[in-house]
């Protein structure tokens, strides 16, 4: 049986059967078309722009960004600081995640992120890529990799996020 990619309950899947050229196994289209332009606008709104980060590139199962280590993404010892990697992980994973689903009936929160720091940079551009490890009906796991210039992995991060019923208006608890 060849890939088949399917609809459930506003949530795409493909079959097991599709390599990850062709969807899968884990992969899926976006929900809705998705624009690059309209994804940085979204960090114009949160914490992750402060940071620096900016998409730079969307496939049909993976996001791609940058940002640069400078004063704003270093700890006190002069190193790409641990939180600003788990930052734009849960980030982009929460992006992605969100991309997935039909935002007028669900939405996508982070329940944990796990992440480890393979190697320190001081310096430089860092490329972190962004792909699904699965995409449920009530759960998603997406994985970011962090690369210095040279290809050097700094740290790879795991998010799990809980596929949830949106609410009108925003929760004030």
């Amino acid at each position: 049986m060849g890939c088949r990619i399917f609809e459930r309950g506003g949530v795409y899947y493909a079959s097991a059967a599709c390599t990850l050229e062709e969807g899968g196994p884990v992969a899926r289209r976006w929900f809705e078309p998705v624009d690059l332009d309209e994804l940085n606008a979204l960090n114009d709104r949160d914490m992750i722009s402060r940071l620096g980060l900016v998409y730079t590139a969307i496939g049909d199962a993976h996001l791609e960004a940058e940002f640069t280590i400078d004063e704003r993404t270093r700890q006190p010892f002069g190193l790409l600081h641990g939180g600003v990697s788990c930052a734009v992980s849960e980030s982009m994973g929460s992006i992605a995640a969100n991309l997935c689903v039909d935002r007028s009936r669900y939405g996508c929160v982070g329940v944990e992120l796990n992440a480890s720091h393979l190697s320190g940079a001081s310096a430089g551009r860092v490329q972190a890529r962004c792909h699904p490890l699965r995409v449920g009906r009530r759960m998603h796991v997406w994985q970011t990799d962090l690369f210095d210039a040279e290809g050097r992995q700094l740290c790879v991060s795991r998010l799990t996020v809980a596929v949830v019923t949106a609410r009108d208006g925003p929760r004030s608890d």
